[in-house]
């Protein structure tokens, strides 16, 4: 929900560091997010192309803590950016890369070859794989609003008064719902009805039909008899009900990539912490909305995100869409808040790209 997002702070920030202040800030943020470690004054004066004593660069540190960008973990330790500090760097110094042509062939083919043999639900799972291994971080995929195109719709009788819906997607997806029938319905009324629906329903998505259902009734009213209406009455209704208790769809891949390189036992309780967290499959689906509200990727750091906030961790996703540009689900990569930025967000939107065209 739009109340669980916390909205990243004006780039107006940057107004107020000097040069030096600039270059000083950009050493911190990327130094931590090459090593995760604190940095330290005399290491920046070291590697400053200017020459600034490590008291002169203390000085300026102290004034970027003061604006809340940096902090120390320990009292004699170096600084690390906090959750502000990364924001204003993201969206106002880093420069994002381009991929490079290897990169973006192996996303093409791994996209177009799971979708020749597999339905939504497989070529997503192995998007995120995809992704995980790309990035080194936790590839991770939420859709909650697949709408496949029916391929296939069948009438099986269950009992004397009651028939299986059996609906196939074009995705490969299979989904069977129970209907009620009257008593003593010839066999010839299904097979009537299977024909009739799959003649007027195939080839278009249960929006589509939800939004077509009146002229689908009129039809119905016209073409077929008596007892064969019945039967096209109950699965249209059984179609277009809305179905409860269905979860959002979570794929998590490379849980293992985010426990490399941790440094202390703080990062390990981070981790178990987003652990915990992406087990709440009922919240994540709140990602959704926080996507839809943007059209592109959107980065999550830290505290901005309340899904993932205590375990400090980030978040890079970019939604993916169906034929008629509707938001379906979102696909990214989760990790800690030093993830490589420049390299992840093309490298998310690209994938999501895919998905879209392949949807599309």
């Amino acid at each position: 929900m739009a109340s669980d997002i916390v909205k990243p702070p004006p780039i107006a920030e940057l107004s107020r560091l000097d040069e030096r202040a600039r270059e000083i800030f950009r050493r911190v943020v990327e130094d931590y997010l090459a090593t995760g470690d604190p940095v330290g004054s005399r290491n920046i004066s070291r590697s400053l192309a200017i020459t600034l004593s490590a008291a002169s660069v203390r000085n300026v540190m102290s004034d970027l803590e003061a604006l809340g960008l940096i902090y120390a973990p320990h009292t004699s330790a170096g600084r690390l950016p906090t959750d502000l500090g990364l924001r204003l760097f993201v969206d106002g110094i880093l420069q994002f890369g381009e991929l490079g042509p290897e990169e973006r062939e192996r996303i093409e083919t791994q996209v177009k070859t799971s979708g020749a043999s597999k339905n939504l639900e497989g070529v997503l799972s192995d998007a995120t794989s995809m992704l995980s291994g790309l990035t080194r971080g936790a590839g991770l995929v939420v859709t909650s609003k697949t709408n496949p195109r029916f391929r296939h719709v069948e009438f099986v009788r269950l009992e004397a008064d009651k028939a299986l819906v059996v609906l196939v997607s074009d995705d490969g997806s299979v989904e069977n719902r129970v209907v009620a029938i009257p008593t003593g319905l010839p066999a010839s009324a299904l097979i009537e009805a299977t024909n009739w629906l799959n003649a007027h329903i195939r080839g278009r998505s249960l929006d589509e039909v939800r939004h077509d259902l009146e002229s689908l009734q009129e039809l119905r009213q016209r073409e077929v008899d008596e007892l064969t209406k019945k039967v096209v009455e109950a699965g249209l209704a059984s179609l277009t009900e809305p179905q409860e208790g269905q979860a959002p769809l979570l794929i998590v891949h490379g849980h293992a990539n985010l426990l490399e390189n941790l440094k202390a036992v703080e990062e390990l309780e981070r981790v178990r912490l987003l652990f915990e967290d992406l087990e709440r499959k009922k919240d994540i689906v709140q990602l959704l909305s926080a996507t839809e509200q943007a059209d592109g990727v959107r980065i999550f750091i830290g505290s901005e995100n309340k899904l993932f906030s205590l375990s400090g961790s980030s978040l890079v996703t970019a939604p993916f869409r169906d034929s008629k540009r509707n938001i379906v689900g979102v696909i990214g990569v989760i990790g800690p808040t030093r993830l490589n930025y420049a390299r992840i967000v093309p490298m998310v939107d690209y994938t999501a790209r895919m998905v879209s065209r392949l949807l599309t």
